[in-house]
């Protein structure tokens, strides 16, 4: 990523977190458990980390509709389609955040990534992958770790096929 564009993706990651330090401010923040905004802030932090790392982000918390569950953000890197889990955590404890993403949450979001896929424009299905992004927001350090690929299309497998 250019200097420019490096530039412009901090300048925009400044401008929403001035924009919701006002919000807080003014009241007219979401009214929402502390849990619900520790996770809204590390979609955040891993939206610009995607940003920084060239990929681009096409949709955040999208709903399949009449499926249960969302997909926190789905991008492209180059000509492969990805889709992103984040866990956020304010501390490393003994349990890592990505281990969250148990069987029934991966499955979930295999049904989410088909009908993503399904509703793509074309004939052919572009390349997949699903990854999870580990989030730590820690005494005002923020440190994100990218797990890429971390399951397949079919549990046990890696591959998308």
């Amino acid at each position: 990523m250019n200097l420019l564009a490096r530039m412009r993706v901090s300048c925009f990651e400044r401008t929403v977190a001035g924009l919701d330090w006002l919000a807080r401010r003014s009241g007219r923040a979401r009214e929402l458990p502390a849990h619900l905004l520790v996770g809204l802030e590390g979609e955040d932090v891993a939206y610009f980390h995607l940003l920084r790392s060239g990929y681009t982000v096409v949709a955040r918390r999208w709903s399949g509709g009449n499926l249960p569950g969302d997909v926190d953000l789905i991008g492209w890197q180059g000509e492969l389609l990805c889709f992103f889990e984040v866990k956020t955590r304010t501390a490393r404890d003994a349990t890592a955040a990505e281990v969250a993403v148990d069987n029934h949450k991966r499955n979930v979001l295999r049904r989410l990534a088909r009908q993503y896929v399904r509703q793509l424009p074309g004939e052919a299905a572009p390349q997949v992958r699903s990854d999870v992004l580990s989030v730590y927001l820690e005494g005002g350090r923020k440190d994100v770790v990218h797990f890429e690929n971390a399951f397949g299309w079919r549990e046990g497998r890696r591959d998308w096929d």
